[in-house]
């Protein structure tokens, strides 16, 4: 990776044989070469979902990851090459294991592309950034959970929605939930955002069930098992890691 800007990848808690990742992958900018840090809102607004994470999967296993790309902006493809090379570091440091990607905004757009890799079984899609004709093929095989607030004012959820309806045809293995009341921040009912990527994780990886909420998603007939109001009451008392 010829560049004097370096990507960084953390792992969080302490797993000694990881038999599974989560990594993370934080939003950005259409173009900017400035670099990315870890004080960036974008990164720092995935690290409740690498927490809770590491808390939750670590009897399983998992290693949860947050990556940080050399640069803000998605430019031409930038933070797609830097998750290419987190994923190398990954299994140099822990062998080849089986991943979930998970991404907020362009990140959301990063893991889609990046779903190429033959280690990844899942992509789980926060408000992701998706344009017209973007590809879907690299999805064959694969498992997405796509996830959208109705007061987006970043993202459109159309496009989503249109993504997820092209993605059908490749993968059955499809579902998208509407969370009402939410914008792209992700804030308003951050703790249901959360479980809902725990849940799809750990099912993914078959640490622990499927839950049957996603699960009848996946298996309802387009549009509503792609337009499913996201109700999980009771999940922003979830517990959390302290780290």
């Amino acid at each position: 990776m010829p560049s004097s800007v370096a990507p960084g990848l953390r792992e969080r808690g302490e797993v000694r044989r990881p038999t599974g990742v989560a990594l993370l992958l934080h939003g950005g900018r259409s173009r900017s070469h400035e670099p990315a840090t870890r004080a960036n809102l974008t990164y720092v607004r995935m690290v409740p979902f690498a927490r809770d994470l590491a808390w939750h999967g670590r009897k399983h296993g998992l290693l949860a990851a947050q990556l940080s790309y050399r640069y803000r902006g998605w430019n031409d493809g930038d933070p797609v090459e830097d998750t290419h090379w987190a994923l190398d570091r990954l299994r140099e440091r822990h062998g080849e294991l089986p991943v979930v990607l998970v991404g907020h905004s362009m990140g959301g757009r990063t893991a889609l592309h990046a779903a190429a890799d033959p280690h990844v079984l899942g992509v789980c899609a926060l408000a992701p950034w998706t344009e017209p004709g973007e590809p879907v093929a690299q999805l064959a095989g694969k498992s997405l959970l796509i996830a959208h607030g109705d007061r987006e004012r970043w993202t459109d959820p159309r496009l989503s929605y249109d993504y997820a309806v092209r993605a059908k045809a490749v993968t059955s293995d499809v579902c998208r939930f509407e969370v009402h009341g939410d914008g792209h921040a992700m804030l308003r009912r951050a703790g249901e955002w959360t479980r809902l990527v725990r849940s799809f994780v750990l099912g993914r990886l078959d640490y622990e069930p499927m839950p049957a909420w996603i699960a009848n998603a996946v298996h309802e007939p387009s549009p509503r098992g792609l337009r499913v109001p996201l109700s999980l009451k009771g999940a922003a008392g979830m517990n959390r890691s302290p780290e």
